[in-house]
């Protein structure tokens, strides 16, 4: 298996943040990974702000993710963008919504943040990404 870039294994490690339960009900959390100008299009349909994401996050149900597939591109210095696809786990383990998902993240005051989200509905039937 081939290693991550540093830089990859931080973005990932991020990612895995934003779908912790703990993290997600936890609106100074939320707000310290996402950047000011966040723009989310949701998988729902609905497109989303820093402020609506984190209100969001506030009333979803408590639930277990997995990532596989991870990638992520440099898009410019400071920038990144992040690919994979995201299971949600029901109560007793089951996989209940399979997503694909992409973000950009950029270094803002020292720090990474996300400056757009995008989660697609997917099939679990869809080849993998990489």
């Amino acid at each position: 298996m081939e290693s991550e870039s540093p830089q990859t294994t931080l973005i990932r490690q991020l990612e895995e943040r934003l779908l912790k339960p703990e993290v997600r009900k936890s609106a100074r959390d939320v707000a310290d990974l996402l950047a000011d100008e966040l723009i989310e299009f949701g998988s729902s349909g609905g497109v989303y702000n820093k402020q609506q994401t984190i209100e969001g996050l506030q009333q979803e149900s408590r639930s277990r993710w997995s990532l596989r597939d991870f990638k992520t591109s440099v898009l410019a210095p400071d920038v990144v963008l992040a690919t994979y696809r995201a299971a949600r786990h029901g109560p007793s383990g089951e996989r209940s919504v399979d997503s694909l998902r992409s973000s950009i993240w950029k270094l803002i005051g020292g720090r990474w943040q996300m400056v757009f989200h995008q989660g697609t509905s997917a099939r679990e039937s869809y080849p993998n990404m990489t």
